[in-house]
């Protein structure tokens, strides 16, 4: 436990030293990937808007760094024109206000967050289709484009806006949807081997199943990585909120699936299931979410279960910091080789903000920081 200790605080040390020079740089705005050494700023309505702030607030829960607090709330209060302009708010409010209102609520207890993460759950509630029960993923990418029966795995992540929203409220409605929408994933996501579909679409009007798509995986029929860490974390959630025992089922069986098959460094590459001829790039973001991911199943299961995710979880974040961390050069991310969508040949070896954020947030887990 001290050798882990000695490369854990190590890391984090690392880590607090580069963003105390990035955030200079950023400031309070949104990073989405870095290329040619330094992050690609996104619009404030994009999904990965919580991702920089959230990671503020890791930092500022164990630092207290006046200035880190500062960026976090002006990221925050910047996301009020995004929900206030209403047109481009999808599934994905419960990745940009539960790292961010919600964070803050929970650290500092302020009224203001509390009031920004209601309305976004209220939101995210509004987009559950009540036949198919799931919730809507994406609204048209273009002019005439329908994506009304669309749901993906990385809503999962989504929930527990939903879940905290009934813990605050005594509203039982938005825990019954996320468990809903929860029971479709089970349903239609999940394959008996552990494996997972990233996009399944649905008939909006009869909520009957239509198609999986493979989406940012090779194919309906392949692995994306990070659809699995996603599918990981999301599941250990449910089961974190519920304690029903089907979700937590679940979740080992798809951790069983990733965990074996990590190659020989631990982090996998960006699809589990590839024809020979096709390339396989690192995803250093689907290890980074299942590692974290990996360390709340640990504390979910029996103590006889928990080393066997906590080891995962542990190795899979000392190879991120070992072999994948930038600590000494120009790069703004803090992990490199992130694959973000390779069948669009967008960002296929990048440091991401969210494989920066699940990075972090698994040190602080380790560390024993992680408590909102």
């Amino acid at each position: 436990m001290t050798e882990q200790l000695h490369w854990v605080n190590e890391a984090w040390q690392q880590v607090t030293q580069k963003i105390d020079r990035t955030s200079k740089r950023i400031g309070a705005n949104f990073p989405h990937a870095s290329e040619n050494g330094a992050y690609v700023l996104a619009e404030p309505h994009w999904w990965t808007a919580g991702f920089w702030p959230g990671l503020l607030w890791l930092l500022y829960q164990d630092t207290e760094d006046a200035a880190l607090k500062q960026l976090a709330e002006d990221c925050e209060a910047k996301l009020d024109a995004v929900q206030n302009e209403y047109y481009r708010l999808d599934h994905d409010m419960g990745f940009m206000w539960t790292l961010t209102s919600v964070a803050q609520y929970k650290l500092l207890g302020n009224e203001d967050s509390k009031r920004r993460a209601l309305l976004a759950a209220n939101l995210l509630l509004g987009r559950f289709n009540v036949n198919g029960n799931f919730i809507r993923a994406w609204n048209p990418w273009s002019e005439g484009e329908d994506n009304s029966g669309v749901a993906i795995i990385d809503c999962m992540m989504n929930l527990p806006l939903l879940y905290w929203a009934s813990e605050q409220t005594g509203d039982p409605r938005f825990k019954n949807v996320a468990r809903k929408h929860a029971d479709t994933v089970l349903e239609h996501f999940i394959r008996n081997d552990g494996s997972v579909h990233h996009i399944v679409r649905f008939d909006p009007e009869s909520g009957s199943k239509l198609e999986a798509i493979g989406g940012q995986g090779y194919g309906p029929d392949s692995a994306w990585s990070r659809g699995t860490a996603w599918a990981i974390y999301g599941l250990t959630l449910c089961y974190h909120y519920t304690k029903e025992a089907k979700y937590l089922e679940i979740a080992k069986r798809v951790a069983h699936f990733f965990i074996s098959h990590l190659p020989e460094d631990f982090v996998p590459a960006w699809d589990f299931r590839l024809p020979a001829e096709i390339e396989a790039p690192k995803d250093s973001s689907a290890g980074a979410i299942a590692a974290s991911g990996l360390l709340l199943l640990a504390q979910e299961v029996t103590t006889a279960e928990s080393h066997v995710y906590k080891r995962a979880g542990e190795k899979i974040l000392e190879s991120l910091y070992m072999n994948y961390g930038d600590w000494d050069g120009l790069e703004e991310g803090l992990i490199l080789h992130g694959t973000s969508h390779f069948p669009e040949g967008k960002y296929t070896d990048n440091p991401l903000i969210y494989g920066d954020y699940y990075f972090v947030e698994g040190l602080a887990r380790l560390k024993g920081c992680k408590d909102w």
